[in-house]
């Protein structure tokens, strides 16, 4: 029997720690089924779902053991996929955000859609340097789910409310999900 777990890992970003993690998961005849990497600053972050042999869950501090006595620092939960299963006929959509930079971004648009009871599943931001100004753009890409029998109209309307309100231009298209 296989066990779900979802792993994070940070620590200081350097050539060959995405090998020697998956080496790790691979001892423990774990298979990566998917993840999420990214250099944050000077650190890198790892943030996985590897399935596992159920008999060595216990096992897996002392697999980590040499990366933590490296700095990193590991974190792991067992997981069920039952719960992403209760949102099955959920509405997915991707939602696009891009203005000047300045706090509160992020906040306002979690606030929203938590506030419509739409969950988010992942997000990814980031800043740039406006090419003649120079001033501080902000960016960001969410995949959403929504429940059917929220009216898509009324959300989205909301949603693209809050942006003027914030000064940031917003988009939302749905996906196609099979």
């Amino acid at each position: 029997m296989r066990t779900d777990v979802v792993f994070t890992l940070t620590g200081p970003d350097r050539v060959g720690i995405v090998e020697e993690v998956t080496a790790v998961l691979l001892g423990l005849g774990g298979n990566v089924e998917t993840s999420r990497m990214a250099r944050l600053g000077g650190e890198f972050a790892i943030l996985m779902l590897a399935s596992l042999p159920a008999e060595r869950e216990d096992d897996i501090d002392e697999a980590f053991a040499g990366l933590s006595a490296q700095g990193y620092r590991m974190t792991y939960s067992t997981t069920d996929r039952a719960t992403a299963e209760a949102q099955r006929g959920w509405l997915r959509y991707q939602i696009d955000v891009h203005g000047a930079d300045h706090e509160g971004i992020i906040h306002e648009i979690a606030r929203g859609l938590s506030q419509r009871g739409i969950t988010i599943e992942s997000a990814d931001t980031g800043t740039s340097r406006a090419p003649v100004s120079g001033a501080s753009l902000f960016s960001m890409t969410a995949l959403v789910a929504a429940p059917p029998d929220l009216s898509e109209s009324e959300w989205t309307e909301e949603l693209r409310d809050a942006g003027y309100q914030a000064n940031v231009g917003i988009t939302v298209n749905a996906i196609d999900v099979e």
